[in-house]
């Protein structure tokens, strides 16, 4: 039995890509799990109204900038996967401020939180953008953090929060941090599902860079390590990489879906999908091997292999979309 199973457990991000997978996985262990939504007036579900059994999830709605509701949802969870965040990089050029009090302020407002409640793990969710441009792969921890966007200045100062309440507090914390996760139900504005839904169209792809390489990760890996994570002997403060250890650059991504639909792709760079000067992270790698020797956690799934089981994902979604949009046939007697 997993020690997860039985336990209360709090996602918050739940209605995200990697938060609905990860509620998904959880509700397969048997956790009895509690997921926060951030509040919006159409009351929607995200990604959580696509998953079975939705009315075994303990739902609860509200703000991490929040600190007594933060403080509410997390009363009585024996685990938390704090996920929440502001994660869109070409937003955080628009409204840093929000992404600052969401990824910073938020944070510390789920550290008091689990501090108050003695939670047995509090998973915290970091982002291979806290190193910006790779200056040696594949990344260490020893790597040192350059913030290259808001959001990742934002993930950064997340992060100092969480390894100063494992040392100050001894709260039992890890920080994980995942390389470029996609998947099913991820934004159709990420990069993969962005270049797949053009391909699936015609022959064009437009795209910013080609050349900058990224570290990709399918989302059932990434929630394998969560999972791990949550459940392996861990000191306080420890931080681990999950990721492939392989490079893939943009452009190659292009190829490898033009292979698996056995068509030809050209690629129109568009100025406006370029990062601003001195923003774009050219290089992501991962050095895995802390959280391999650490929790015996290993990727399972290669690129190729990820991305032939998206395009199939987006084409049944665009199968039933499509069927769902056919008139219905008329009879008569």
């Amino acid at each position: 039995m997993n020690p997860l199973s039985t336990k209360r457990v709090l996602v918050t991000g739940a209605a995200g890509f990697i938060g609905s997978h990860l509620t998904e996985r959880l509700m397969g262990l048997g956790s009895r799990v509690r997921a926060l939504l951030r509040y919006d007036s159409q009351n929607r579900l995200g990604h959580l109204a696509e998953l079975p059994n939705l009315d075994k999830i303990e739902i609860v709605r509200g703000d991490l900038k929040d600190p007594e509701a933060v403080r509410s949802v997390v009363n009585g969870c024996e685990y938390v996967f704090h996920l929440g965040a502001l994660i869109g990089i070409p937003f955080s050029y628009q409204n840093p401020t929000d992404y600052v009090q969401t990824n910073v302020v938020g944070t510390l407002h789920v550290l008091n939180a689990c501090r108050d409640a003695g939670v047995r793990r509090l998973v915290h969710t970091s982002t291979s953008e806290v190193y910006g441009t790779a200056q040696f792969v594949p990344i260490t921890l020893d790597h040192s953090r350059r913030g290259q966007s808001p959001y990742a200045a934002s993930k950064i100062g997340a992060d100092a929060l969480v390894e100063s309440y494992a040392r100050a507090f001894d709260l039992p914390a890890v920080i994980l941090r995942p390389f470029n996760t996609y998947g099913p139900r991820q934004s159709p504005r990420a990069v993969i599902p962005t270049i797949i839904r053009q391909a699936l169209t015609g022959n064009v792809i437009r795209l910013g860079a080609t050349d900058p390489t990224r570290d990709f990760l399918y989302v059932a890996d990434t929630v394998s390590g969560f999972i791990a994570a949550a459940t392996a002997d861990l000191p306080p403060g420890t931080e681990l990489h999950i990721g492939t250890g392989v490079e893939t650059s943009i452009g190659d991504v292009v190829k490898i879906v033009g292979e698996i639909l056995g068509k030809p792709l050209d690629v129109v760079t568009e100025p406006q999908r370029i990062r601003p000067a001195q923003s774009e992270v050219e290089r992501l790698c991962c050095d895995y091997s802390r959280a391999s020797d650490l929790m015996g956690w290993n990727p399972t799934v290669d690129v190729k292999s990820g991305i032939t089981k998206v395009i199939d994902w987006m084409m049944k979604q665009e199968s039933a979309s499509h069927a769902a949009r056919l008139p219905h046939e008329q009879y008569t007697t």
